[in-house]
């Protein structure tokens, strides 16, 4: 079977411009991908993070939704630990209803946020994590308007609006949790691959592949993973606009969350020996350059670990980069692009 392409978009505040462009930016970018060809685009949630934005990816996801034909699109992913099972179900109905049969809902165990802000959104958070499985399951079911199982508390409650369509449950994950609680629901899994640069991943899918319990809706184990990746018609091109990227991250692992800066400005400031020696590492090991050479690590990656599916997320201060980035790889790795 050909490879899946898909987007991932974490709505991104860039240095100048006010928080709610990157939410427009978003929407916007959608309906660029989806003129490109690409199967899906899911949003990301993070909480009272200054650099990503998306805090309510059920909100954009309706307004992406009502503004496409065609892409699914969905939560990449909905952090449930924070919410009611119940909630999220019906969320889910009703933005099914927006756009039948294109809606995904990937569910995430971590809190996509600190500790204190994780209380914030639930004074349970201690608890709830430990949940997550059974959550899981009870979601599957209002969202099919399936029975609970016998002698649940919750049997006589429905989802609605009801639909001849069901959301597209996906497990997420960057450890090997999520993949026992996929490969166990018989549910398709996709790997942070970008959030870990690829540690962990390798073992995640293996564990997914041989513990898979076989489902109505998936037969067979559907593995994918998430990858950051940026192209530009040349080599210099591409590696100034990750410029900002790799400050970003520079400061991101001092635990300081920034604006995306220019590439101008990020490339302005004096950095360390030690600064520069990792950002050359990063440069090294990113998914950044021409659309035939991104595009060809991509294919190799996903032909190493036997993917189905691979989701790009990729961060530019320039719009009009990030846009030129999805086309150049739509013209690498989808059959048919715009």
């Amino acid at each position: 079977m050909p490879l899946t392409v898909s987007i991932l978009d974490q709505s991104i505040a860039a240095a100048g411009r006010p928080q709610g462009q990157a939410i427009r930016d978003t929407i916007a970018l959608a309906r660029h991908c989806e003129a490109l060809g690409y199967h899906r685009f899911w949003v990301s949630e993070h909480h009272n993070h200054p650099t990503i934005v998306g805090s309510a990816p059920e909100i954009l996801i309706a307004a992406i939704a009502a503004t496409t034909d065609r892409i699914r699109v969905g939560s990449a992913g909905v952090m449930l630990p924070h919410y009611s099972a119940y909630k999220v179900a019906e969320q889910f109905r009703v933005l099914d209803a927006i756009a039948p049969g294109r809606i995904d809902l990937g569910l995430g165990r971590a809190p996509g946020s600190d500790g204190r802000t994780a209380f914030a959104l639930n004074p349970l958070a201690n608890e709830r994590p430990d949940q997550f499985p059974s959550d899981v399951r009870d979601i599957q079911c209002w969202l099919a308007g399936e029975p609970l199982p016998e002698g649940h508390p919750f049997a006589a409650v429905q989802a609605y609006p009801q639909g001849e369509t069901v959301p597209e449950v996906w497990i997420l994950g960057s450890s090997d949790f999520g993949a026992r609680v996929a490969a166990h629901f018989g549910l398709p899994y996709s790997f942070a691959w970008f959030f870990t640069d690829g540690r962990g991943g390798q073992q995640a899918l293996d564990l997914y592949r041989s513990g898979y319990r076989p489902s109505p809706r998936h037969p067979a184990p559907r593995a994918g993973i998430c990858v950051w990746a940026l192209a530009a018609d040349t080599e210099e091109e591409a590696q100034y606009h990750f410029t900002p990227r790799a400050r970003w991250r520079l400061f991101r692992d001092r635990g300081i969350f920034l604006a995306l800066e220019s590439p101008e400005a990020a490339a302005a400031h004096t950095y360390s020996e030690m600064e520069q020696a990792r950002i050359a590492e990063m440069r090294q090991n990113a998914f950044v350059g021409t659309g035939p050479a991104v595009g060809e690590r991509i294919r190799d990656l996903a032909r190493r670990l036997a993917l189905d599916e691979i989701a790009i997320v990729t961060w530019a201060h320039d719009e009009r980069a990030r846009h030129r980035s999805y086309e150049l790889l739509a013209r690498e790795l989808l059959p048919v692009s715009a």
